[in-house]
């Protein structure tokens, strides 16, 4: 008897343990994997966007990267890439859309993929921040056009 109760203790501890580890989705702050980076240009962005460059764009790997914080409520223009471009969440909770389809809404841990010349946007949720790394390839291509800025009734459109 005195076996099952320390096992029984010993997996309440465990579950106690892996849900204090969990992310709290309601937080607007999120832990940064690199430094905020530079406030990213109000031509681009709505609300503040923070961008750090981790994988500067050079004729060898044709590829460039780095990680966006967006403030909750934050986000980017349409824009589109020629070659594409793959988003990889790295905290919080955001949105994600191509044009023309539903609000994705994404997750720390999600892979996104925009295709090649597809007009999207991305950024934090209402209520949270978010961050991505990004990552640009085939550069030789081009790497970004950037479109129109996404209207309130844009940002807040998810069904």
């Amino acid at each position: 008897m005195r076996y099952l109760n320390i096992k029984i203790i010993a997996s309440v501890m465990l579950v106690a343990m892996f849900l204090t580890s969990c992310d709290n989705t309601t937080n607007t702050e999120v832990e940064h994997v690199f430094e905020k980076g530079q406030l990213a240009p109000d031509d681009f962005f709505t609300g503040n966007v923070y961008v750090t460059g981790l994988i500067d764009n050079d004729s060898i790997f044709t590829t460039a990267g780095g990680e966006v914080y967006f403030e909750a409520g934050s986000r980017s223009n349409w824009h589109s890439h020629p070659a594409g471009q793959i988003l990889i969440v790295t905290a919080g909770v955001g949105y994600h859309q191509i044009k023309g389809e539903p609000i994705e809404v994404i997750h720390k841990g999600d892979v996104v993929k925009c295709p090649p010349d597809v007009d999207h946007w991305h950024g934090a949720s209402k209520d949270a921040s978010m961050s991505h790394i990004y990552i640009v390839p085939n550069t030789e291509k081009g790497i970004v056009e950037w479109k129109e800025p996404v209207t309130d009734e844009q940002y807040t459109g998810i069904n």
